[in-house]
C-alpha cells in the first residue's frame, strides 16, 4: 500500500483486509503498510475483516483524507469473515488477548513488534561491532540457576528437571571457555504467581556477559552505550509513529547514565518521606519509583543505575564490593522507575565462590558442575540480563507487559 502513490495511472493488484469506511464512502483495503479506498467495479457483500484481493487502476484524489483510491475492476474475497468481529480496539484487555490474532491486526499493536525488531537489530549491530559471540543455552536444566524459588518442575524420563530461569551459569561457562564476550536472546521461565502489570511466567531475556573487567562499572559502561544506540535506532525509525499511536516521545538518553549507590538512595528516599526497609540492602517498588522521579527532576534523565546492592538481596555469585563488605558489585537499571536490567560483576575465584554459596546454605555437590568452571583459570567477568518486554514498556510508555508481548503467559493465561 505504501508504494501506491508512485503507481498512479497504472493497474495494480493489492491484497489485504476489508474495512468499511463511512468517511471515505467506500470499502477500504488495509494491509500492514496502509489503507486505500476501493471504488467502482464489482461490489459483492464483503464483511469487515474478510481477506480480499482487488485489481484496478490507481487514481489521484483531491478530496477527503485519502490521496489516492483504486478504481476496482476485479474484487475477490479469498478468506471470508464469518460473523461479526468479537473484539474492537476498545474491548477489555483480557478479551483482546483471547482473540490476540485479531488484536494484532491493529496498526498500533503491530508497531510494538516493528519496534521490537528494530531494537533487536540494533542490539546485534553493536554486538557484532564489538566482537561478541551468540550462544543458545538449553532451557531444560537438571538444576536451578537462581535461588531455587519460582521454578517450573517437570518429569524428564523419570528424573526431575526444570525450565530455565536464566542463562546465567551458561554465560559464565562461556567466560571460562575463553569466549570473551557473549550474548543470548531467548526465553526464560519464572513460576511467579504475581498477576501484576510487570510480571509474566515466560518472557524473552536479553543476556550479555564479558570477560577481563575491573569492576561492575565496565559492565554498566557497556550497557549504557549499547542501550543508547538501541533507543536511537528506535527513535530514528519509529519516533513519529510512536508519538502518534502511544503519545510517547522517544528520548535518546545522554551518556553516562546517572549512578546512585544504595546508601545514597536511602538518604535521598528518607528525605522524600519513604519508610521502606533498609536492612536487606534493597529498595521496594515504591522506592524505585520515587528515586527515578527524583533523578528525572534533578538530573533530567529517565534512566539510572542503582548500584551496590546488599549481599542478602543478590544471588550468591555476585562479587562483594570489597573485602568484608556486605554490599555487592551488583546493579539494576531503572527506566522511568521500571526495573529493566539486573547485572553485576561475578565472583570468579573458586574458594570465595564456594564460601559464598555455603553461607547461603547451598550444598556444594548440588552446584559442583558450576564451581568447576572456576577451577582452571577463569577471568574476571560480569554481565547483565534485560527483560525485552519491560524495555518495550518503557520505550513505548505502555503500562502493562501484556500489551507488548506477542502471546502473554501468566498465572491465569496459558492460551492462546
Amino acid at each position: 500500500m505504501a508504494a501506491l502513490p508512485d503507481a498512479v495511472g497504472t493497474t495494480v493488484r493489492v491484497c489485504g483486509w476489508a474495512e468499511p469506511d463511512s468517511a471515505a464512502g467506500a470499502l477500504v483495503l488495509r494491509d500492514h503498510t496502509g489503507r486505500v479506498p476501493l471504488s467502482g467495479g464489482p461490489d459483492p457483500e464483503v464483511r469487515a475483516e474478510s481477506a480480499i484481493e482487488a485489481v484496478g487502476r490507481v487514481v489521484n484524489l483531491s478530496r477527503g483524507d485519502h490521496r489516492i483510491e483504486i478504481a476496482v475492476e476485479e474484487l475477490r474475497v479469498v478468506g471470508p469473515a464469518h460473523g461479526q468481529m468479537p473484539i474492537t480496539a476498545a474491548s477489555p484487555l483480557e478479551d483482546r488477548l483471547d482473540w490476540r490474532f485479531l488484536d494484532l491486526r491493529r496498526p498500533a499493536v503491530r508497531l510494538v513488534f516493528e519496534v521490537q525488531t528494530t531494537a533487536e537489530r540494533a542490539m546485534r549491530e553493536v554486538w557484532e561491532e564489538e566482537g561478541f559471540l551468540e550462544i543458545h543455552s538449553p532451557k531444560l536444566r537438571a538444576t536451578a540457576n537462581r535461588s531455587g524459588r519460582e521454578l517450573f518442575t517437570l518429569d524428564y524420563f523419570g528424573r526431575p528437571a526444570y525450565l530455565a530461569q536464566s542463562p546465567q551459569f551458561q554465560k559464565q561457562m562461556a567466560m571460562a571457555a575463553g569466549f570473551d564476550r557473549v550474548f543470548e536472546i531467548g526465553p526464560v521461565f519464572r513460576a511467579n504467581a504475581l498477576a501484576t502489570e510487570r510480571h509474566d511466567t515466560e518472557f524473552t531475556s536479553v543476556d550479555v556477559e564479558i570477560s577481563w573487567i575491573t569492576s561492575h562499572e565496565d559492565v554498566m559502561a557497556l550497557e549504557e552505550r549499547w542501550l543508547a544506540r538501541v533507543i536511537a535506532a528506535v527513535a530514528r525509525q519509529h519516533g513519529p509513529d510512536i508519538e502518534r499511536c502511544f503519545g510517547t516521545t522517544v528520548k535518546v538518553p545522554a551518556l553516562p547514565f546517572p549512578r546512585v549507590t544504595m546508601p545514597e538512595a536511602y538518604e535521598i528516599l528518607r528525605e522524600l518521606g519513604w519508610n521502606g526497609e533498609t536492612d536487606a540492602g534493597d529498595i521496594d517498588r515504591e522506592g524505585e519509583q520515587l528515586l527515578a522521579a527524583h533523578v528525572a527532576a534533578t538530573r533530567d534523565h529517565d534512566l539510572l543505575f542503582l548500584t551496590d546492592y546488599g549481599a542478602a538481596a543478590r544471588p550468591f555469585y555476585h562479587m562483594r564490593l570489597h573485602e568484608g563488605s556486605d554490599a555487592t558489585r551488583g546493579f539494576d537499571l531503572l527506566w522511568k522507575g521500571l526495573e529493566v536490567t539486573t547485572g553485576a560483576q561475578r565472583e570468579h575465584r573458586y574458594e570465595r565462590l564456594a564460601e559464598q554459596a555455603a553461607r547461603r546454605g547451598i550444598a556444594q555437590p548440588d552446584i559442583q558442575f558450576y564451581l568447576d568452571y572456576f577451577k582452571f583459570g577463569c577471568p574476571p567477568h560480569g554481565g547483565f540480563g534485560l527483560g525485552l518486554t519491560r524495555m518495550l514498556m518503557a520505550v513505548l510508555g505502555q503500562p502493562d507487559v501484556r500489551e507488548v508481548t506477542y502471546l502473554h503467559r501468566g498465572p491465569s493465561r496459558l492460551a492462546p
